[in-house]
């Protein structure tokens, strides 16, 4: 498989958790659109390597969503920015663009397999909100990806307990919950408003300067 580049930025630590050790360092990957990524995605991610003992946790930023539509989607490069922008005092925090250089739609069956050939000495395991939890079954391969992964589910208003919150390789995290979407963000600003408090400031200022999602 050929990479067009490296498919991971960030700051990072110079020693992973067992690192010459035999220990395969333990990365979350945290998929989403991140259009715009805000202050709640950050929470979730840091609360998670924090509480959980991750060593590492990557923003996959995803060019398309299946399940979503992508009428108002930013172009790549500008979502890839501002989530570099906004993780790049943390070493533990990367920004993964793997999925920029595999077809889309990008089935996360896929992109499993592809991080695991590039990456062999790695643990990986997936972060998700508990909406997308109870929509797991609709996920190419979903059976595959749940016998293979650990799931960390956090919290999203107005989900529902599934039966899948019951697998072995499911666990709940209680991480505070905070119902702020990518979705109101475009609509406050696309009225007018000011949303500085919901973004980083290295992305509320790239945002501001490049005047996207205006009206």
């Amino acid at each position: 498989m050929n990479w067009k580049k490296s498919d991971t930025q960030g700051n990072h630590s110079p020693l992973l958790r067992g690192e010459g050790a035999g220990v395969r360092p333990r990365t979350a990957l945290f998929f989403g659109s991140f259009n715009p990524i805000h202050v709640g995605h950050l929470i979730i991610a840091n609360t998670m390597v924090q509480q959980e003992g991750m060593d590492e946790l990557w923003l996959v930023v995803s060019p398309q969503n299946p399940l979503k539509e992508r009428a108002s989607l930013l172009a790549d490069h500008h979502r890839l920015q501002m989530a570099r922008r906004a993780v790049d005092d943390n070493y533990r925090l990367r920004v993964c663009d793997i999925e920029m250089h595999l077809p889309v739609p990008s089935y996360t069956v896929v992109t499993l397999a592809a991080l695991a050939e590039k990456y062999p000495e790695r643990e990986f395991c997936l972060v998700m909100g508990s909406d997308n939890l109870q929509t797991f079954p609709r996920w190419r391969n979903y059976e595959y990806i749940l016998n293979h992964y650990h799931l960390y589910v956090y919290p999203r208003p107005g989900s529902e307990r599934c039966p899948l919150a019951d697998h072995p390789n499911v666990t709940l995290v209680d991480v505070p919950m905070m119902d702020i979407s990518s979705s109101y963000i475009r609509q406050q600003i696309g009225a007018g408003r000011d949303v500085r408090y919901l973004l980083t400031e290295p992305v509320y200022r790239y945002l501001t300067e490049m005047h996207f999602y205006e009206k």
